[in-house]
């Protein structure tokens, strides 16, 4: 299916119009032999609360963006290699359901369908072009990812000591090794994730003690590097979620703009065979 559309007029133009919903800003997409193989709205987990993204998958990367006019206009680009990509899914808990985890080294997170049939197709799409990119390449799917944050309205204090209680002066930190919402004082080490950064990042106390085989000191923020030899388990969202427009911003997450102005509404996914959209 995707062989028959590389370096056809078609597909080019279809991937010429997904660069111009995104804008002069973003990332070019057109490249030889890159096929689109399909497109959709997904609720993606966000930091703060779930939010609507339009994805589109490609024969070699994984494209998702905020909506700021449905089908016509998208900014703050994201480009994923789908090499790094593995799929987990998420068993339906109550009102959530419909959702798996996208998971590569630098960022994992979770996504949810509007029904379990646009579910399968989604996971059927993205885990074939993982194969054929892989078995092309001659490549092996990647080892280490990144943990999946717990959102922030699922943490009323802190996960690691239980005692601090969030509000406008405790505020809330993500351990990049497990994904947990933190305190400061639970928080004050850092550690060297290669998957992740360079640099040390924020770890939790457990984390730390994990990592290095230090019993962490809340007195003494230190910092070390290494490698993470296994992903922890974290704790997904159990409550029911709800769908909400808003205006916050994170620089470690897509959060939407003030101009970003959509309704929040379903659309079911396309993707594409030759000419035809299935």
């Amino acid at each position: 299916m995707v062989d028959r559309l590389v370096n056809s007029e078609v597909n080019a133009r279809r991937v010429a119009n997904v660069e111009q919903c995104f804008g002069k800003m973003a990332k070019p997409l057109s490249l030889i032999g890159r096929v689109l193989v399909g497109e959709g709205v997904l609720v993606k987990m966000c930091r703060k609360k779930p939010k609507q993204r339009q994805f589109f998958l490609f024969n070699d990367i994984l494209v998702y963006g905020n909506i700021v006019i449905s089908k016509k206009r998208y900014n703050k680009q994201r480009i994923i290699p789908l090499e790094n990509v593995q799929l987990e899914d998420l068993p339906d808990e109550g009102a959530i359901k419909n959702g798996w985890i996208v998971k590569t080294p630098e960022k994992s997170f979770a996504v949810y369908a509007a029904s379990p049939k646009e579910k399968k197709e989604w996971m059927i799409h993205i885990e074939r072009c993982v194969a054929d990119l892989l078995e092309k390449g001659h490549k092996r799917p990647a080892k280490e990812h990144a943990a999946v944050w717990v959102p922030d309205g699922e943490a009323a204090r802190c996960m690691e000591c239980g005692r601090t209680q969030f509000n406008l002066v405790q505020r809330r930190h993500h351990c990049r090794a497990c994904g947990r919402v933190v305190c400061g004082s639970c928080s004050t080490h850092s550690f060297r994730i290669d998957n992740l950064k360079k640099k040390p990042v924020r770890v939790c106390d457990s984390c730390f003690t994990r990592l290095t085989g230090v019993v962490a000191d809340k007195n003494t923020a230190a910092t070390h590097s290494g490698e993470i030899n296994r992903e922890p388990t974290v704790p997904l969202p159990q409550s029911s979620f709800h769908l909400e427009d808003a205006s916050e911003s994170s620089s470690e997450s897509d959060e939407e703009s003030p101009r970003d102005d959509h309704s929040l509404r379903t659309s079911s996914p396309t993707f594409y065979r030759e000419g035809v959209a299935l």
